[in-house]
């Protein structure tokens, strides 16, 4: 694949530090139709299973759940951010289908990362091989299409620094797993963005902590976490996908 086009815009956008963070913002607003509000990352699960009672037992579940995320998926989304290339993608999503052992977490990944990849090919029309790449591959049975490969792929193509690109990651993590406690009835929604601001400060040691670290490092820290997302098929009634 030629990556020319590629390379030149992402240098332009780089240069132009104004366009840049109107991409950023985007990529990180809500109204952009990635599905992340579809899934709980497990709190619908663990509410319902009684590990998650009171609005206080909320701040060190997100605090769990982003360092998981943190050890688990940057690896992927800093080096697909540092090599945005087709085989890299391959390669790192069919590892991270293997690695994810978590069938409900497994699918809800792929749904993520396939719906990101459809919008950014839309929106981000300046770049041809976003829209290239999904044509190729959607229906090939050759990739899974995860959402940490995709966010990868898609922030180094769109020029995102590395820093910014895993820090955004986990930042998307907190607000999803927020926004599910809001439509669970945990917390309101004054008190998630109190939350959410108390969490900062842990969720930057989180980035610092696994920021920049090669796939071989991909760990999960709490693997009680991937046990009760895996529960969420089993419930009565829910809310989310996962």
């Amino acid at each position: 694949m030629n990556h020319s086009v590629n390379k030149s815009y992402a240098d332009a956008i780089r240069d132009n530090k104004s366009l840049l963070q109107w991409t950023q913002w985007q990529l990180l607003d809500s109204i952009l139709p990635t599905g992340g509000f579809a899934h709980s990352y497990g709190l619908e699960s663990a509410m319902q299973s009684n590990l998650i009672k009171r609005p206080e037992d909320l701040k060190p579940f997100i605090i769990q759940v982003l360092d998981n995320t943190g050890s688990l998926f940057l690896p992927f989304v800093h080096t697909l951010n540092k090599s945005p290339d087709t085989e890299t993608w391959i390669h790192l999503d069919n590892l991270l289908e293997a690695t994810l052992t978590n069938e409900i977490a497994r699918k809800a990944s792929a749904s993520q990362g396939s719906a990101l990849l459809r919008v950014a090919a839309s929106v981000f029309h300046e770049i041809a091989e976003l829209k290239l790449i999904r044509e190729r591959f959607i229906g090939s049975g050759l990739v899974y299409f995860h959402h940490a490969c995709v966010f990868g792929l898609v922030t180094g193509l769109l020029g995102f620094d590395g820093k910014t690109a895993q820090r955004s990651y986990v930042y998307l993590t907190m607000r999803d797993v927020l926004s599910a406690a809001t439509r669970l009835n945990l917390v309101g929604p004054i008190a998630a963005s109190g939350l959410q601001h108390e969490i900062a400060s842990a969720a930057e040691g989180i980035v610092e902590r696994w920021m920049d670290r090669a796939v071989e490092d991909a760990c999960q820290t709490n693997p009680l976490l991937d046990t009760v997302q895996g529960c969420h098929g089993y419930l009565f009634s829910r809310l989310f996908c996962s």
